[in-house]
Parts: structure tokens; sequence; C-alpha cells
């Protein structure tokens, strides 16, 4: 019996491998020698650093860069010495946890660290990028990552714009003769499950404006300044199309990426099971347990856990998810390839309990210890 544990993290609470291993507790309660494999799981959001270098023997690097606000924050990044691989999450450059909330004004966040990240990386010898774009601060269509890998986005005066959204309403010119020249040999796979355009009722200032700080009145002037933005950016770059799905993601970093660098918009589950070569272990597996923080209708929509049962169907596994919490719309789950789903709650308790460190282990343990007895009884 060999038994594949592969959980996505349980956001403030469990990372990946700390689920995994918690998991894997529980069932050698029930057998002590079972043969069990602990992968880490992400879908291109948090935790997806994690997941693919523990997955991928990288290692992890840290440096100092220029936070969402224009102060220094300190972002982790991984690299992948054997491939020249970077893996990076925007939030931790561009993120909106970094940004108090009476601070969030996408007026002034700026994505420069992320270009920081890429540009350290580069530095590090990398050509290939893993990037998640989930959660970041910012509405300023990528701009500020282009400025710090060299291209010039300036004003009337030939200066550069100011950092943030608002620093659009100056745009006149783009030039790309300062790139460094390493960019040009650079590909990107980009995690984005977003499918909003930069620009319009469904654009990213309209959908995601008012969680990064966005006042009504702030959102139609925003919208106007990236329209204004991507009209400049297709007379340089005739490809760029700021109506194509997925431009609007992260405040239009991912028009950003379409339009100035060699890229494409993936889902993000699909790059990390395809990078970490995760079926091999689920068609080696005889059970696979999964599972996140929350199971909803969500997550039958190509979530962590869903893409892992897609590839057990192939090999028809028995897959089972374990989650801190279950809805009544989570049975589109089973639907999916989930064999059953099983929420590790152990009583009634308030959210903070349930999610407090030690308290989640324990119940994933015990959890993962009467479904295994429940299974081997089959």
């Amino acid at each position: 019996m060999k038994i594949l544990t592969v959980i996505d993290s349980f956001k403030g609470s469990m990372t990946s491998l700390e689920a995994g291993r918690a998991a894997a507790e529980g069932i050698r309660r029930v057998d002590p020698d079972a043969d069990i494999e602990i992968r880490a799981l992400a879908d291109g959001g948090e935790g997806t650093v994690e997941a693919l270098i523990s997955n991928m023997d990288g290692k992890i690097r840290e440096i100092q860069v220029t936070g969402p606000l224009g102060e220094p924050v300190t972002c982790a990044y991984g690299v992948i010495e054997r491939t020249k691989t970077a893996v990076i999450e925007m939030a931790g450059a561009a993120g909106l946890v970094l940004v108090p909330e009476d601070r969030r004004d996408p007026l002034y966040t700026t994505t420069y660290g992320v270009g920081e990240v890429i540009r350290d990386a580069i530095g590090q010898g990398c050509r290939r990028f893993i990037v998640g774009i989930g959660g970041s601060a910012t509405n300023d269509g990528g701009v500020g990552m282009l400025q710090a890998l060299g291209f010039d986005f300036l004003d009337e005066k030939g200066e550069q714009i100011p950092y943030g959204a608002g620093g659009l309403k100056n745009l006149k010119m783009i030039s790309d003769e300062s790139v460094i020249p390493e960019l040009s040999g650079c590909s990107f796979r980009i995690a984005c499950d977003v499918t909003n355009p930069l620009c319009g009722e469904k654009g990213c200032s309209a959908v995601f404006g008012p969680q990064k700080g966005a006042t009504p009145e702030m959102i139609p002037r925003m919208d106007q300044w990236l329209g204004h933005y991507a009209d400049l950016a297709k007379e340089k770059y005739p490809g760029a199309d700021a109506m194509r799905e997925g431009t609007g993601a992260a405040g239009g970093l991912g028009f950003a990426f379409l339009t100035f660098m060699d890229a494409a918009l993936e889902s993000g589950i699909e790059i990390v099971l395809e990078e970490t070569h995760m079926e091999e272990s689920i068609k080696d597996a005889d059970l696979i347990i999964t599972g996140e923080g929350r199971m909803d209708g969500q997550t039958a929509m190509g979530k962590a856990p869903v893409g892992v049962a897609g590839l057990a169907k192939k090999y028809g596994k028995t897959v089972i998810a374990l989650a801190g919490g279950v809805t009544r719309d989570a049975r589109a789950c089973n639907d999916a390839g989930i064999s059953a789903y099983f929420p590790i709650a152990r009583g009634a308790v308030s959210l903070e309990e349930a999610m407090e460190k030690e308290n989640a282990r324990a119940n994933m343990a015990d959890t993962a210890e009467q479904v295994y007895r429940l299974y081997r009884c089959r």
C-alpha cells in the first residue's frame, strides 16, 4: 500500500508540507509501516514557491526590494539550479498583505519590487521563470516591474513617471532602449486563473480596485489611464491587447507580461503539477490524500485538490480530500474526481481556535487516522 499526501496549504494555519505531515502522522497510528510520500501542493498563489522548491530540489533566496509602498521589504523566492528556473510569488514584493489597511491606495502602490526580484534572479543565472501573480496590492499595469527591468515610461519632460496607477496619468512615451539585455533570453510561465481584461467594466480597476483601496471616484480615472497606457504600448508592440483574458490580473501585471516579455498565462495548478511531475507519484500511489483550507463550489472549478483529482481519475485512483471546512456545494468536487471529502474540525470552536496551528495539526492527524481506518475496511 502506497499513500500519497499532496495537500494545499491551510492559509494562516498550516503550510502544505505541515498538513501533509499531520495527515501522515494519523495514518501511521493505524499502520506504523505505511509507505507514505509527502509532497507539497499549490495552485499558483500562496505556497507556490514552497511547493515547487521542495519538490524540485531548489533553494530559497532572500533579497531586499522596493515594497508596494516604496519602502524596503524582504522578499523570498526560489531558485532551481538544475533548470536555471526562478519561482516567484509577486505578493512577496507587491502583495496586499504588505500594506496596512489604512494605507491601501492603488494610486501609489507599485510593482517595482517584482521587477527587482526578476532582475536579481537573472543575475543568479535564471532564464526560466514561474511567477504566481495573485494577491497584489497594485493597479499600475505592471509599469513598476517594467521600470525595474530597464523600460522607460516617460512624461512630457522625458522623466520617469512616478510609482503607482497615479503615475500613468502623466505617461507620454514608452522606450525599451535601456532594458537589461538578458531579458530577451528569458521565458515566463505566469500562474494566473483570473480572466479579467485590463480595462472596462470587468477590468482590473473596476473589479479588483476596491479591495486595494480604490474609491468609486478613482476607478474610472485609473481605467482611463490604463487604456491610454495600453494604446501607447500597442503603438510599439502591435500584439498588445488590453481586452485579452488575464491582462487585468494583478492590477494589469498580466498585460505587462504578455506585452513586453516572452510570457504565457496558464492555470496555476497545471503549472505546479507539470513542473513537479506529480503525475508520476499519483500513478504509483494506491491512495491519494489531498485537500485545502476550505472546500466549496469554487474548489471544483480548477483549484488545487481538483487538479490532483483530475490526474488521479486517469488511473482510477481513490482520492480523499480533507479540509478545514466544507460547504454544501462542495459536492461538485465528487463529480470532479474526489472520491470523498471530510472536514477536519472536531467540534464547535471559533475560527481562530480552529486555525491555531497546533489545533489544526491535531485535527488533521485525528481525521486522517479515522478516514484511513475506514478505508482499510473496504
